[in-house]
């Protein structure tokens, strides 16, 4: 039967640190959509503390439950239903820890609620830890938080143990019989000799493996000290080989003749280089003097080009301005009588402006005048409706929220209940005729019903009569007590004597709030804003203005105000007299200046002509008075005519150099003295090679190595043949033992048969074609497809979590058909999923839903914004 939460309700719990209430859960698909950080983890941690983890639990685990850096008490409250009852727990942590589990048959407090919730939901004694969710039994495989479905994962021994009695009705065997009990610790003894747990070699075989290995050993270290033996007399003849042609290479003469003539080759590539340089320094001297020569012949020309120029700019500079100087004096005359005409005007507008302006303070002050007459009226009008509001809103204060009223309803309707299963048990008698003589609990009775709750005794005459109701029937007064207990002590805390008068004086809030609306509407019409007054809009600055002012008749002045309208022509007037003449003054001085800067330019270009004539005449004569310009041209045809032949010399001098290269010669004698350098240090490596092969053949040679790796080499064919035969007992044991393990895994794979089929049902809709394959431990191990098996492991993370959202559906059917109260709660669920597998694992959670309920923590509002029974967190009080 499904276990169906209702209602959750947190205080002082980790995020929540307000008062926090979430309810409005369906039976089936409930999906509560927020972004990340706004505490949907955090209500998953909740009902797994309120469920399972003990009130007096002061662990880190529990004192995590207190939000950050506040010492605290953190509370749950939470409604359910579990097998077609109502149920709520209420759980308190730390500071006055305690638990309340109120149910059908009443109220149970500490232990007592602890162990009737463990029943009631299969769980056991918690132990306080985070991951330790084994012992919540079936909720604890399927409330599945942040990450944990990442993985196929078996469930915990509680859940085993609860589907199978379902499992064994079906299949009709159990795992084992008793022959397979006798023979299995035996050969388990047998083969841990010889194997370890995990599959690799045991003891036997590690030590027949280590002796053939160590024999191995000294067998092969016997036959290498022989072979190097044997290699060292070879070794020595070779290296002796070596040192004899060492010998013969270091007396042969031919290298040190061939370095005799390179060295007597330097001195003469030496004189060859000196010689190139010499030349190519005089080339580069001669090319210069030509250089120079050509630099001042192109000098002088440009000298009498610039000096032509400049003669010719300077005349035309002159004329230019003696054209422009006689309308600079006519634009200056004209600019002076504008400049008169403005100062007048100014003087004019200046008047006008003052006369109006004394003129509009006299009006301003008259409209004061009236504006305050009329804030004084509005004032009186303001003050009843004030009076009026404050009465409204005082009532509105008054009203109960919806949901109090909501609970008010719920307590009413449970007090209701309880009275009806009171009624329902209790026992009718009727008295009818003369009761004279009759008594009930020794006070006389009277004719009429009575309905007697509790055991009631009858005296009739000499007889008693003894009327016992049903023994159920006190716990039904009981819960009615409770129930009108909570009932009254809601009503006394919101001052009201029943639901009806809570509703009552709701409506009556709700009618002095509208009318509150309507009076603050009015209000805000009489009290605008009046700039002319300074005063703001509202209430409050209407009054203070009107409190400030004196008691006087300000404002009933009845003076006539002066003609504005001709005042305000006569500025017109002014102001355009005065605009005429700022115009006529503005386009004198613009002309002016126009001319003034069309002057400028022309005046710097005469001084710059002036000045870059007297610039080239200077330079022209420096130039002409230097003794070499008389003979420039020979000058120049004679040094060309010298760097010629000097470049004639300079390439015959490096021809001469390139024919005997320094570089190269030292070079052909730095490696024949490297090669002579080299077969020395070879001879004396040589000669220690030689000294060293001969002490170690000396020091061997006596020592018999030749019948040592003989009988070494029998020592390791002996521990080979008993490694042989050990290895062979351990292939025995473990065919044998595999052989056991194939039946005894055939019987399994027959018992978890119940579980695959259930499971195969929603895995082929994920993907066809393919079949489950299940452990003893009765999680999903593997995955069949088209005749090839995958580890669950091997899977991509997305495949793994839809596998493990699957394999928890078909548990929670198993538990559902034992009765067990179950429930589906994913925290952020198929975050790997792509758009196909999410539409598919979406509308297998529907279908679920039907059975079950089923709640979708997520953050994924587009992905699952189209199912079930939608809640805002950011909108629930």
């Amino acid at each position: 039967m499904s276990l169906k939460i209702r209602r959750i309700a947190l205080s002082n719990f980790r995020k929540f640190r307000d008062p926090f209430v979430l309810d409005g859960l369906s039976d089936g698909l409930n999906v509560i959509i927020e972004p990340n950080e706004t505490g949907k983890s955090t209500l998953l941690e909740a009902m797994r503390a309120a469920f399972f983890i003990r009130h007096n639990t002061a662990n880190r685990l529990a004192r995590s439950y207190a939000p950050h850096g506040e010492a605290v008490a953190p509370q749950i409250e939470i409604g359910f239903e579990a097998r077609g009852e109502a149920w709520q727990v209420n759980k308190r942590f730390l500071k006055g820890a305690s638990v309340e589990v109120r149910g059908p048959s009443g109220r149970a407090q500490g232990e007592d609620a602890e162990a009737q919730l463990q029943a009631l939901l299969g769980a056991r004694r918690d132990t306080s830890q985070a991951g330790d969710v084994a012992a919540h039994g079936a909720l604890g495989l399927l409330w599945v938080g942040q990450a944990q479905a990442l993985e196929v994962t078996p469930p915990g021994e509680i859940v085993r143990d609860s589907v199978r009695a379902t499992l064994e009705a079906e299949v009709g065997t159990i795992m084992g019989g008793a022959a397979y009990q006798r023979v299995r610790p035996r050969i388990d003894s047998q083969f841990a000799d010889y194997w370890t747990n995990t599959g690799r070699p045991g003891a036997r075989q590690s030590t027949a493996r280590t002796e053939h290995e160590a024999a191995e050993r000294a067998a092969t270290e016997a036959a290498t000290r022989l072979a190097a033996l044997e290699q060292g007399f070879a070794d020595l003849e070779a290296a002796r080989a070596r040192l004899k042609v060492l010998d013969r290479d270091l007396a042969d003469t031919a290298d040190a003749d061939r370095r005799r003539v390179l060295v007597g080759q330097i001195d003469v590539a030496r004189s060859a280089a000196q010689l190139r340089d010499t030349r190519r320094a005089e080339q580069g001297r001669l090319a210069d003097q030509v250089k120079a020569l050509e630099e001042l012949t192109g000098r002088l020309a440009d000298a009498r080009k610039a000096l032509s120029k400049t003669v010719a700019e300077l005349a035309s500079a002159f004329e230019k301005r003696s054209a422009l100087e006689e309308e600079l004096a006519t634009a200056r005359e004209r600019a002076g009588t504008a400049r008169d005409r403005l100062a007048a005007a100014r003087d004019n507008r200046r008047n006008a402006h003052a006369a109006l302006d004394a003129a509009g303070k006299l009006v301003a002050t008259q409209a004061r005048h009236v504006e305050i007459a009329r804030a004084r009226q509005r004032r009186d009008e303001l003050l009843p409706l004030g009076a009026q509001l404050d009465v409204a809103r005082e009532l509105g204060k008054t009203l109960i929220p919806p949901n109090l009223i909501k609970m008010l309803e719920e307590r009413e309707r449970a007090v209701d209940k309880a009275r009806a299963a009171v009624e329902a048990g209790a026992t009718r008698v009727e008295f009818t005729g003369d009761v004279s003589g009759v008594q009930i609990d020794g006070m006389p009775a009277e004719p009429g019903d009575r309905t007697l709750s509790r055991e009631t005794r009858i005296q009739l005459g000499g007889a008693m009569l003894i009327i016992r109701p049903p023994a159920g029937l006190q716990s039904a007064e009981t819960v009615l007590a409770n129930a009108r207990d909570d009932l009254n002590a809601a009503l006394a805390d919101h001052g009201v004597a029943s639901v009806a008068d809570a509703r009552t004086r709701n409506e009556a809030a709700r009618d002095a709030a509208a009318n509150a609306r309507t009076l603050e509407a009015k209000i805000a019409g009489l009290t605008p804003a009046v700039g002319l007054l300074g005063i703001a809009d509202g209430a409050s600055a209407l009054k203070a203005f009107v409190a400030g002012l004196q008691e006087s008749a300000e404002g009933e002045g009845s003076e006539e105000g002066p003609d504005l309208d001709a005042l305000t022509a006569i500025v017109a007037e002014a102001d355009s007299a005065l605009a005429r003449a700022e115009g006529a003054d503005e386009a004198a001085s613009m002309q002016l200046r126009q001319l003034e800067a069309r002057n400028a330019p022309l005046m710097v270009q005469a001084a710059g002509a002036e000045r870059d004539a007297a610039n080239a005449e200077a330079q022209l004569a420096a130039l002409e008075g230097k003794p070499e310009v008389a003979g420039l041209d020979q000058a120049v045809s004679e040094a060309r005519q010298r760097e010629a032949a000097a470049l004639v010399s300079l390439q015959d001098a490096e021809r001469a150099a390139t024919a005997h290269d320094v570089s190269a010669i030292e070079r052909q004698i730095g490696m024949l003295d490297k090669r002579v350098e080299v077969a020395r240090a070879q001879r004396i490596d040589l000669e220690k090679v030689i000294a060293g092969l001969e002490a170690r053949i000396e020091a061997e040679g006596g020592k018999g190595l030749a019948d040592r790796a003989a009988v070494t080499r029998d020592e390791a064919d002996a521990a080979a043949a008993n490694l042989a035969r050990v290895m062979q007992e351990a292939d025995t044991l473990k065919l044998l033992r595999d052989t056991l393990e194939d039946a005894h895994a055939e019987t399994s794979r027959t018992f978890v048969g119940p579980v695959a089929r259930r499971a195969r049902r929603h895995i082929e809709q994920l993907l066809p074609g393919s079949d489950p394959s299940f452990g003893d431990d009765l999680g999903l191990t593997s995955i069949v497809r088209g005749g090839l098996g995958e580890n669950c492991g091997d899977l991509s993370r997305g495949t793994q979590e839809q596998l493990a959202v699957l394999t928890r559906l078909a548990f929670a059917d198993m538990l559902l058909e034992q009765g067990v109260p179950v429930s589906l709660i994913l925290d952020d669920p198929l975050v790997y999923s792509d758009d196909t597998r999410l539409d598919l694992m979406t509308e297998i959670l529907t279908d679920a839903a039907t059975r079950m309920q089923v709640i979708l923590l997520t953050c994924r509002d587009r992905a699952f914004r189209h199912l079930g029974n939608r809640i805002i967190l950011t909108g629930v009080e």
